[in-house]
């Protein structure tokens, strides 16, 4: 009957340190869906297709338009026109960052010298960038305001540049 009742006891206590190292475990674990509105963007260093070394805190006082794209996406090359323009455009004063989504630099270089598009882009070869924002849908873009918050997720093509403007400008960008 002792034998009995200390292995039931052990057996409880397995189970509840089982438990206690289960919820502590996933305590730590980044939680699971998209960035939203509110949060702090995730800060991040990278280098563009043309060799120049690009961190996201570097861009603390701007506005910053962060697009996720890739060359085989169909809703990115309808908007990514639209995109360009407000790259070269100085109406409004907003930084533009393209990260592509795990595509080679041939790829890449490609694409950009045949529709001559002369943006800055990030090659996410390992996926990293893209992690960090919980990218799961192309394209993705993400309007940063001057403090480093996100002010705007939009998942899916932007077809409207007055629309664009108007969160840009919402985000500080007048």
């Amino acid at each position: 009957m002792k034998l009995r009742r200390i292995v039931t006891l052990l057996i409880i206590a397995a189970a509840s340190t089982a438990g206690i190292w289960v919820y502590l475990h996933q305590s730590k674990q980044p939680p699971s869906g998209r960035i939203t509105a509110g949060a702090s963007a995730p800060v991040f260093e990278a280098v563009t297709l043309q060799g120049e070394k690009v961190s996201l805190s570097e861009y603390k006082g701007r506005v910053v338009l962060l697009n996720f794209w890739a060359t085989w996406c169909k809703p990115c090359m309808w908007e990514m026109p639209l995109l360009n323009v407000l790259s070269e455009s100085a109406e409004l004063p907003v930084e533009t960052l393209f990260v592509n989504a795990g595509e080679s630099k041939g790829t890449v270089s490609e694409y950009m010298a045949e529709h001559q598009f002369s943006f800055p882009v990030i090659i996410d070869v390992t996926g990293r960038i893209s992690a960090s924002y919980r990218v799961n849908a192309l394209p993705s873009t993400y309007i940063i305001n001057k403090t480093g918050k996100i002010s705007r997720v939009v998942v899916g093509e932007i077809g409207d540049l007055d629309t664009l403007k108007q969160w840009l400008a919402e985000a500080g960008a007048d």
